[in-house]
């Protein structure tokens, strides 16, 4: 599995906490672990909640993640950004049980955490459990273990109602802001993390050409 790890501008002093506690997870799994940030640098390219929401996208429908942890103060910001964007089915957690249960019961591809409402001693204990109940089993096993048919159909219909409601990736790219979008994709190691990874030809040969 290839996880992306997306951090936006206000609690971009963290990323460096939430990818070590993300990465002795991903380890111990044998999981890729790609980091988009922000990574609290000065000078670096910024990046809004709404952006994480973007390249959630952007990275799930090409193939290059498998699953996209983000967040933002509350977490609430950048959850409603990726549920925005097609292609992604995103929870929010606050505690490991809440991610459990978004594991086994929504079966989703991204999760939002809040890196600053509660965040206090022990936040980086807090996560570190948050991402051993995430992937502790197969997303979509069910909870209980007795509504595990109805939870996973009702996964399979909420991604077919979106794929109905929801744009396709390729429209909204070419539909959006480009400034914005360049914005979003001008990460310090977003083309060798991107490119690298990227499974649909029509997206990197469309990002290739807005970067050059």
């Amino acid at each position: 599995m290839k996880i992306a790890l997306i951090n936006e501008n206000s609690q971009a002093a963290k990323n460096n906490i939430i990818f070590n506690e993300l990465k002795k997870v991903a380890d111990q799994k044998g999981y890729e672990l790609f980091n988009y940030g922000m990574y609290g640098e000065e000078g670096e390219s910024q990046l809004t909640y709404v952006q994480n929401g973007l390249l959630a996208s952007i990275l799930l429908n090409s193939g290059a993640a498998d699953f996209v942890i983000t967040g933002c103060g509350t977490g609430v910001g950048a959850m409603l950004a990726c549920n925005s964007f097609p292609g992604v089915v995103c929870g929010l957690a606050v505690d490991p049980v809440d991610a459990y249960l978004f594991s086994q019961v929504n079966g989703g591809n991204a999760l939002s955490l809040p890196f600053a409402k509660g965040f206090g001693w022990g936040g980086e204990l807090n996560l570190r459990y948050m991402f051993e109940r995430l992937f502790e089993e197969e997303k979509g096993g069910g909870y209980p273990k007795e509504r595990a048919i109805p939870e996973q159909r009702n996964a399979r219909i909420l991604n077919d109602v979106k794929a109905l409601t929801y744009k396709d990736i390729m429209t909204v790219l070419t539909d959006i802001d480009k400034d914005f979008l360049k914005e979003t994709i001008s990460g310090k190691h977003f083309e060798d993390y991107f490119f690298s990874n990227c499974q649909n030809d029509k997206i990197a040969d469309y990002l290739k050409a807005l970067l050059a």
